[in-house]
C-alpha cells in the first residue's frame, strides 16, 4: 500500500473504510434511507450523523475515510472532525474531484452533480479540498473514470496530477458503469516520464457486479491499492432487499447479510480496502463484522451465482432515485 498507516495498522478493521457519500448530502441513490436517516435532514442533523460515525469507526479500527467534492459537505464534516480529534492523526484521508454538487442541499434537484474531468475543474475543485482538508488530505482521486473519459489523455492534467504526487499526495482514480474493466487497463497505460501515474483504484465490485475483478487483480499487481466500492449494491444486499442465497448464507454463518456480503470481497486477493457506506453506527458496526466471518467453499460458490449482466446491473443502478 502507498499509506504507510495502513500499512503498519495491525487491528482487522484497518482493511474496511467508511465512505461518506450516504451522509454528506441529504439526497442519494442507496435504499432504505427513510429508515436510516432522520426526516429533517439539515446540515447540523447530517453533521452529527456524520461525526458521530467517524468516532464509531475510529474507535472499532478503521483507517480510511473516504469523501467527495460531489458529496455535499462531507469535505467539511470530516475537517470539521479532524480538528477536535488530534487522536486521529493516524486516519487515511482520501477524496475525488470530477464531479460538482449542484443539488443546493435538495433531495428533488432535477440534477444532483455535474461531472468535468477537465484542468480547470480539477485547479478549482484541488483549491476547494485544501481549503477545507490541507495537509490531511492523502489521495486525491478522479472521480468516475469511464474508457471515453478525457482525464485517461489529457497531459496537461497528467502533468497537474503528477506535480500534486511529487508534493506528497497520492494520485488515483475511481471507476463506474458497465466498462469499468476497460477504464482500470486503460488508466493502468498513463505515464509521467515513464512512470505510471496513478497509485490507487476505486471500483464497484459486489457480489451481484464482480465484471471488474480481472482488471482489478492486475492493478493490484501493478503495484497500485484497491479500494472497493458499493460493495453492498447501494442497499440490495441489505435486508429486507437482500437475495434468498444470501440470507441463506448469511442465516448458515450468524452474521448479517452486509457482512457477508462485505466479507465475499474481503476474500478477495486484490482488495485493499472495502467502504463501508453505513449510515448509521449499527449498520457500521454490523459492516465491520464481515472480518468475523469465514465463508467456505460451497458458500462462496452460492455468492458466485448472484453475478450479474454488468450492463443489467448497472441499468438497474441507473434507475434508482434520488432519496
Amino acid at each position: 500500500m502507498p499509506f504507510a498507516r495502513l500499512t503498519a495498522a495491525t487491528t482487522p478493521t484497518c482493511h474496511l473504510g467508511l465512505g461518506l457519500a450516504a451522509v454528506g448530502r441529504p439526497g442519494y441513490i442507496n435504499l432504505g434511507r427513510e429508515r436510516d436517516l432522520p426526516a429533517e435532514r439539515s446540515v447540523e442533523a447530517l453533521r452529527t450523523r456524520t461525526h458521530d460515525l467517524l468516532d464509531a469507526a475510529y474507535a472499532q479500527g478503521v483507517r480510511y475515510v473516504d469523501a467527495a467534492r460531489s458529496y455535499g459537505r462531507s469535505e467539511e464534516f470530516l475537517a470539521e472532525w479532524l480538528r477536535t480529534r488530534p487522536e486521529a492523526a493516524d486516519m487515511v484521508i482520501g477524496s475525488k474531484w470530477g464531479y460538482t454538487y449542484t443539488a443546493d442541499w435538495s433531495t428533488d434537484a432535477e440534477r444532483h452533480e455535474i461531472k468535468d474531468h477537465s484542468v480547470a475543474a480539477y485547479a478549482r475543485q484541488r483549491a476547494e479540498t485544501d481549503a477545507l482538508l490541507g495537509d490531511r488530505l492523502d489521495l486525491y482521486q478522479i472521480h468516475s473514470v469511464t474508457p471515453d473519459s478525457p482525464a485517461l489523455t489529457d497531459k496537461e492534467l497528467h502533468a497537474r496530477l503528477a506535480e500534486a504526487a511529487a508534493g506528497g499526495v497520492t494520485v488515483g482514480f475511481s471507476t463506474s458503469g458497465p466498462d469499468q474493466a476497460d477504464a482500470i487497463r486503460a488508466a493502468l497505460a498513463v505515464t509521467v516520464d515513464g512512470e505510471p501515474l496513478f497509485r490507487t483504484v476505486q471500483s464497484t465490485y459486489n457480489v451481484l457486479e464482480t465484471s471488474a475483478g480481472p482488471a482489478l487483480a492486475e492493478a493490484h499487481d501493478a503495484g497500485l491499492t484497491v479500494i472497493v466500492k458499493e460493495g453492498m449494491a447501494n442497499g440490495r444486499l441489505a435486508e429486507p432487499d437482500a437475495p434468498e442465497a444470501l440470507k441463506t448464507v448469511a442465516e448458515e454463518t450468524t452474521m448479517g447479510c452486509d457482512a457477508v456480503a462485505l466479507a465475499a470481497i474481503l476474500r478477495q486477493p486484490w482488495a485493499g480496502v472495502v467502504l463501508s457506506g453505513a449510515a448509521t453506527t449499527t449498520q457500521l458496526a454490523s459492516n465491520l463484522h464481515a472480518t468475523a466471518v469465514d465463508l467456505d467453499d460451497h458458500q462462496l460458490a452460492q455468492l458466485a451465482d448472484l453475478a450479474e449482466d454488468p450492463r443489467a446491473y448497472w441499468q438497474r443502478r441507473g434507475q434508482l432515485p434520488w432519496h
